[in-house]
């Protein structure tokens, strides 16, 4: 699929409403942290099978800055940087690194002087343009972050362009089947109050045009994986609470088109909820993660276009079809 194909169905971005809705959830995004905790420690657990030493990390989507000291611990030689767009999230990223320089005794006196104050630095930013120049980079960290930017296919070239050349790019990300249950939920809702169908919610990227995109952007040997995951409630409220708390509901404000009132239409989705109500007596709710890694290819061609022919590959003659 195509990347124009593959945005189609999503909302035009916009950096400025998405900012201001993770403005106002960073005061309560730890209350539903433990699922990007969680991923993180499983992304920690496929990079033990990774060799790479880099020498400058950059946490693309922060947040808070929970994964920046397991960064940090992960490669203590480093400097490890951080960017948000959200500058309420930053904010907490930084408040969470202040005073945290235990780890600055284990590292040589002037390379402790080299990094400076503190080891993390953070910057407010779109992910489809870092303040940050080409090649500064040897692994780019991404947890949870890349569903958030409607315009994944934007976003890779921008991490291609800050990664050194056989740099690693590390992320995960949502996928389709994320908030199911909600999705569904909405549209049984809409059909039986003759509402018009639309988007409450995401629509995440398919793992697979995320790896097109990947080599097209100039990444070589990606390794995609996923998993699905499910976290179960005990009522529709708090479930709703909770997908609020992530930020993954931009769209709950929509006017009603038929005239229902909103508390009526809010009520029904509570009811689609409870209907939902699992044996056990939960009510689940659905998250595809996808896992994702590649390495910064050797470029092709010069920032003039012209062709760049590798040593290796002097004498080989043109590779033919049969």
């Amino acid at each position: 699929m195509s990347p124009s194909s593959s945005q189609s169905s999503r909302p035009a971005y916009d950096s400025r409403r998405l900012r201001r809705i993770f403005d106002r959830r960073a005061a309560t995004f730890s209350e539903v942290a433990f699922l990007p905790r969680e991923i993180a420690q499983r992304m920690r657990e496929r990079l033990d099978y990774i060799k790479v030493a880099p020498a400058h990390v950059l946490d693309a989507g922060c947040g808070a800055g929970d994964d920046l000291p397991v960064l940090r611990q992960r490669f203590p030689e480093a400097p490890v940087f951080g960017t948000d767009l959200s500058w309420q999230m930053l904010a907490r990223a930084v408040h969470h690194d202040v005073g945290d320089t235990s780890w600055r005794r284990f590292l040589p006196a002037a390379l402790g002087k080299a990094l400076g104050a503190r080891g993390p630095r953070f910057a407010q930013a779109d992910f489809a343009a870092l303040p940050f120049a080409a090649n500064a980079f040897d692994l780019i960290w991404s947890n949870l972050a890349l569903h958030w930017h409607s315009r994944p296919d934007l976003v890779f070239p921008e991490w291609q362009r800050v990664l050194k050349v056989g740099g690693l790019l590390m992320f995960s990300t949502l996928g389709p089947d994320t908030l199911k249950e909600l999705r569904g939920a909405y549209a049984q809702v809409e059909a039986a109050h003759g509402e018009q169908s639309r988007a409450h919610v995401i629509d995440f990227v398919d793992m697979h045009d995320l790896g097109d995109m990947l080599v097209a952007s100039g990444f070589e040997i990606p390794v995609m994986d996923q998993e699905t995951l499910t976290i179960t409630y005990q009522s529709p409220q708090s479930l709703l609470t909770d997908v609020r708390r992530w930020g993954a509901f931009p769209f709950e404000r929509a006017a009603a088109s038929s005239g229902v009132p909103a508390r009526r239409l809010h009520h029904a989705l509570l009811a689609a909820l409870e209907a939902r109500r699992r044996t056990d007596g939960t009510i689940p709710l659905t998250f595809e993660v996808i896992y994702g890694h590649a390495w910064k290819a050797v470029p092709r061609t010069t920032a003039e276009g012209h062709g760049i022919v590798r040593i290796e590959d002097i004498g080989r003659g043109p590779s033919r079809n049969h």
